[in-house]
């Protein structure tokens, strides 16, 4: 054979096996015949496909449980107990986690605590990812990390939050392993848009209120990131008061129109420690006291506003929502819709882009750190890699 020849058809044995793989990872526990419809295989290539996976140690078939019709259920194709692995590394303004995540999302170990907001959490973070690394050797292919932070590269450049400015990422990453780094926001919104509630739409809006607003836009399943990776700081859009000044540097942020600092502020209450918390309280008090669900009315009509700019200017299938964002739905609804109505250009109002919640919750940036790592995996280039010795 042609050594050009060789090659074209080892090219198209990759991507065949690339295209059951990353079919597999998107819709765990599918059938052999599954994917073959799926991706318009025959059903004599998915099974050499699948004898190829195999025999490389990246898939398996596991016998699918009964279901009590008659007749013996097909298998089902699962990670292969000793494929590749990746380890998420989640960083939120009060909590850490490491993950230990396998193809098809399962997470088979996690830990997790709380930090004091101090960069010293990455020494912690460090230990238990070398730690990972150690026990499963060249299977654990990559690290992901998801930071409640504008990021570039392997860099936190401001997590305003925090108070970190500048901090790199890199202890995280154990000799020879790829390290990526992404926004918690962002990388939930990926998750929301493959696996949650934008599932089937082609171009998804995500927006999380934690301590501020972040998210991201996906499209065709693609998060966009911009030219350095720190796209999605939506909170820092001037949708607010422009003589109030945002602790990122610049002023009238919509962040700090959404979350506890502006419900707190409403309340003629001092600005909150823990943002976060606060809101929480006043959402729960808002069922009983007055003042409160005024607070939580007033953030939910400035969210909603937000999200109609927003979809006026990137036109989204569908927005999704999580965090706070979801709570203030779920007690201010009139608020939000009212809000996002009257934001929204005229003729987008009769049928505007549905604002859906989460269907992954906490999840989410786990999720999608973890997915993000498996895009990098699922490649010509990583396959060669994890069959080379």
């Amino acid at each position: 054979m042609h050594p050009k020849t060789a090659h074209s058809a080892r090219a198209l044995r990759s991507q065949g096996a690339l295209a059951v793989l990353r079919h597999v990872h998107a819709h765990p526990s599918a059938t052999r015949a599954d994917a073959a419809r799926a991706l318009g295989l025959s059903s004599g290539s998915a099974t050499e496909i699948t004898s190829r996976l195999k025999a490389s140690r990246l898939l398996e078939e596991d016998a699918a449980p009964r279901t009590g019709v008659r007749g013996r259920p097909s298998p089902r194709l699962v990670a292969h107990p000793e494929g590749p692995l990746v380890c998420v590394a989640d960083i939120s303004h009060e909590r850490w986690r490491v993950a230990c995540v396998e193809l098809g999302g399962r997470v088979l170990a996690e830990e997790s605590g709380r930090h004091p907001g101090s960069p010293g959490v990455l020494r912690t973070l460090g230990e238990h990812v070398a730690a990972l690394h150690a026990r499963h050797g060249r299977r654990l292919r990559a690290v992901s990390a998801c930071v409640a932070a504008a990021v570039s590269g392997t860099t936190i450049v401001q997590a305003s939050g925090m108070g970190w400015t500048d901090i790199s990422l890199e202890p995280l990453r154990p000799p020879g392993v790829p390290l990526l780094v992404g926004n918690d926001a962002s990388l939930a919104g990926l998750a929301e848009a493959r696996r949650g509630a934008g599932a089937g739409a082609r171009v998804v809006l995500h927006l999380t209120v934690e301590v501020g607003v972040g998210g991201v836009l996906v499209v065709d399943g693609r998060p966009m990131g911009g030219a350095t990776g720190a796209a999605g700081e939506f909170g820092h859009m001037p949708f607010g008061d422009p003589a109030r000044r945002c602790p990122c540097g610049a002023n009238g942020c919509w962040d700090l129109e959404i979350d506890g600092r502006a419900m707190a502020r409403a309340l003629h209450r001092p600005p909150p420690r823990d943002p976060r918390t606060a809101a929480g309280q006043i959402i729960a008090a808002a069922a009983s006291d007055p003042e409160a669900r005024a607070a939580v009315a007033a953030a939910a009509h400035a969210l909603g506003r937000g999200v109609g700019a927003l979809v006026n200017a990137l036109d989204p299938d569908v927005v999704t929502l999580s965090g706070l964002a979801t709570d203030l739905t779920a007690t201010a609804p009139a608020a939000l819709n009212d809000g996002y109505a009257n934001a929204l250009m005229s003729y987008r109002r009769a049928a505007p882009p549905p604002v859906l919640p989460s269907t992954l919750g906490p999840r989410g940036p786990l999720t999608g750190a973890a997915d993000a790592a498996f895009d990098v995996l699922l490649t010509e280039e990583g396959l060669d890699a994890w069959n080379t010795p």
